[in-house]
């Protein structure tokens, strides 16, 4: 048998205790795996994959590295192979790992904006042209990667950073970041053919 409250009783509980209070469940939880840190794995994997294999070929052919780069205007030929090679395999390693991604995030779009104004920039959108399709989706990527952040399934969840910063604000990082490291590179190292030969004549 169910005794009501008097009236006066239950104005003496108040509305605040008589409010719905879900409870908790895994979902809650600090420690659940939600669909951004898988994407984020999946996502972080896919760009390692791809600079670390970049980053392998150019170590172990960098002669052929260098003469390109010094083909394309840039001083120091051999010096920017071996830069290269290192960015690349280490970029893609601290990805893979999930390692201050929005700092390893911008050092993959610092790499591809150069490539995109030393060889890219000319020959329009598409790949199949040497066009700036390929460089301008893995930048896209990158900075996808870096607003979903380490997430759980990084070592920067176990250094306490995966939640550091908003989405926006790591992505604008990573953007600012990559885009001044690539000028700075360009500034000091790249002469564009067309504007050298013009200074030789």
């Amino acid at each position: 048998m169910v005794v009501p409250l008097p009236a006066s009783r239950l104005a003496s509980l108040g509305a605040g205790s008589l409010r719905y209070r879900a409870p908790m469940t895994s979902s809650t939880s600090d420690t659940s795996i939600t669909a951004g840190d898988v994407a984020g794995v999946i996502l972080r994997a896919a760009l390692a994959g791809t600079m670390i294999a970049h980053g392998v070929r150019h170590a172990r052919t960098l002669e052929g590295t260098a003469g390109w780069f010094g083909s394309i205007g840039f001083d120091k030929p051999e010096l920017q192979a071996k830069a290269s090679a290192a960015v690349e395999i280490g970029s893609g390693a601290a990805l893979a790992l999930g390692l201050a991604t929005p700092l390893s995030a911008s050092a993959v779009v610092g790499t591809m904006s150069v490539a995109y104004m030393s060889v890219h920039r000319p020959n329009g959108y598409f790949v199949i042209k040497e066009g700036w399709e390929y460089v301008g989706f893995i930048s896209a990527a990158s900075l996808a990667a870096s607003a979903l952040g380490g997430g759980r399934l990084s070592v920067d969840r176990l250094l306490g950073l995966h939640t550091a910063g908003t989405p926006l604000t790591r992505a604008a990082v990573t953007a600012a970041v990559g885009v001044a490291g690539a000028a700075v590179q360009l500034a000091l190292f790249w002469r564009s053919p067309g504007r050298a030969s013009r200074q030789g004549a």
